[in-house]
């Protein structure tokens, strides 16, 4: 094949955030990989290339360089570049089909039954979806993710370039087995927990991948088929999921407006019980200072363990938060656990679990097993976040901006929907309303996405399914997190007229 013709495989994009350099690298490399260009032939001389591309000489001269040092290439002199044929030798060929008797075997002869095989179904159960598309909606509703533009990018920027650092790269790059960055755990130890009242030692600290590896890993260690798991009603999906798959035995708990309603009858017998006293999923209410003494009595007197998730509690826009269940414990009865995805980046996957020494040491063993740790790398530029000071910054914006954001959909909603009711927030990205009788929020929100209108549909978090089902899909959660201030009262109207029109349906 002669040098001419291998210019057809590249066709470089207008793309700004990745530089000529790296996509002709990138369609090198496919086209080696793939097989497009033979191992041992020429590629077309950097002029050529440069001029068919309509890029700079020096840009391909760089690239072939690069890649000659990676091994992709050879330079010969005065004949120019090749593919390296060492480069394919270890890649296996395409597997031989199997034949018995010289005559090809049927795929489905010998294929075993996986769907008979599974002990578990986790795709069978109900949990809450997202449309993937969502960030491309002019009216984003949608709860638990960021505000790019609030994220101070060029903080977190430097925090991983001092992480890329040559010290920092020789401590992070070896495994650590079962530690966690030290760096990152006094953090925790001393900047994120301390505002919470909780005080903790490192061996009661355990860093996960976000709330949901340190909900899995509790139910791996301390569920069976008769553990008895208390949660929320309405609740969260994830933790109701996640229970489901080791016991038969769970048991949804009234809420009211002071959060889970501590009922000594429904309580009892309890083994467990999961709350998110901070700002109640979904409902968005603060557990009051009387029902946390109550439920830690209770869990005193029926011999429970309360498992706090604290997943929102520093997005608050009353002043100082009411403290953490965790810091008025002081028997070791509740497991605290938090997560950094509603304020950092749910796309990092961080959170933390606190606990009693003997429950920390063998989730450490138990997390070594599933994936070791999280990553190093991001553990350490975590660190350095939070020690520079950018996450206290961070939070400050999102609280303010939040709270604008609220109360801007709050007054939209009095305006175009008043006869819909709303739970003030006390803090948090999201506000929990339900629609008058005969509408059906599920139907409201499939008509609204085809509109740009994302919002999410409250049924999925109710436990009880057989309690008040015309009750149950009245409701609707409203995040406010990815949403510009301005386009919120043109979303809610838009809204409002969806509901006008399912309402003259029903």
């Amino acid at each position: 094949m002669g040098h001419a013709s291998h210019a057809y495989l590249f066709h470089l994009e207008t793309d700004k955030s990745v530089t000529l350099q790296a996509q002709l690298r990138r369609r090198l490399v496919s086209a080696i990989l793939d097989g497009q260009i033979p191992a041992g032939s020429a590629l077309p001389s950097c002029r050529s290339l440069a001029r068919s591309l309509k890029i700079a000489r020096n840009t391909v001269v760089l690239t072939y360089q690069d890649l000659v040092e990676e091994g992709y290439l050879v330079s010969r002199q005065r004949s120019g570049f090749f593919v390296n044929p060492d480069i394919l030798r270890n890649r296996a060929g395409p597997a031989a089909r199997s034949t018995v008797n010289n005559a090809p075997v049927k795929d489905d002869d010998q294929r075993p039954d996986w769907q008979g095989r599974m002990k578990r179904h986790p795709s069978q159960q109900h949990s809450t979806v997202k449309p993937m598309n969502w960030a491309d909606q002019p009216y984003p509703f949608i709860y638990g993710q960021v505000d790019q533009n609030i994220f101070p990018l060029s903080a977190w920027r430097e925090c991983s370039r001092q992480a890329l650092s040559i010290d920092s790269v020789r401590e992070w790059s070896k495994d650590r087995f079962t530690e966690d960055d030290p760096k990152l755990v006094e953090q925790i130890r001393t900047r994120l927990l301390p505002r919470r009242g909780i005080l903790a030692s490192p061996d009661e600290i355990l860093v996960t991948v976000g709330a949901q590896n340190a909900l899995y890993l509790l139910a791996s260690l301390l569920f069976d088929a008769r553990t008895r798991f208390g949660i929320e009603d309405p609740g969260y999906t994830d933790a109701r999921n996640i229970a489901a798959l080791r016991t038969e035995h769970v048991v949804g708990l009234d809420v009211d407006r002071e959060g889970l309603v501590v009922d000594d009858s429904a309580l009892a017998g309890s083994d467990y019980v999961y709350v998110t006293p901070s700002h109640q999923f979904p409902t968005t209410v603060t557990m009051s200072l009387a029902r946390r003494r109550g439920l830690l009595a209770a869990a005193r007197r029926d011999d429970f363990i309360i498992i706090e998730d604290d997943y929102e509690s520093e997005i608050s826009h009353t002043g100082t938060p009411q403290p953490a269940l965790k810091s008025l414990d002081s028997q070791d009865r509740v497991i605290f656990i938090a997560s950094l995805s509603k304020t950092l980046a749910p796309g990092l996957r961080f959170g933390y679990m606190v606990g009693p020494k003997p429950l920390i040491r063998e989730a450490r063993a138990l997390r070594r097993l599933m994936l070791r740790h999280p990553a190093a790398n991001n553990q350490r530029t975590v660190a350095l976040f939070l020690a520079d000071g950018h996450y206290d910054g961070l939070l400050r914006r999102l609280c303010h901006a939040y709270r604008d954001r609220l109360l801007e959909a709050t007054a939209a909603l009095g305006k175009y929907l008043p006869e819909f009711s709303v739970n003030a927030a006390a803090g948090g990205a999201a506000l929990w309303i339900k629609g008058p009788p005969r509408l059906d929020m599920a139907a409201v929100e499939a008509e609204a996405l085809k509109r740009g209108v994302v919002i999410e549909s409250g049924g999925i978090h109710f436990h009880r399914t057989d309690r008040h089902p015309a009750e149950r899909i009245r409701y609707c959660r409203l995040g406010v997190s990815s949403i510009p201030i301005e386009r919120i009262e043109p979303g809610i109207k838009i809204l409002a007229q969806i509901v006008r029109e399912k309402l003259a349906q029903s």
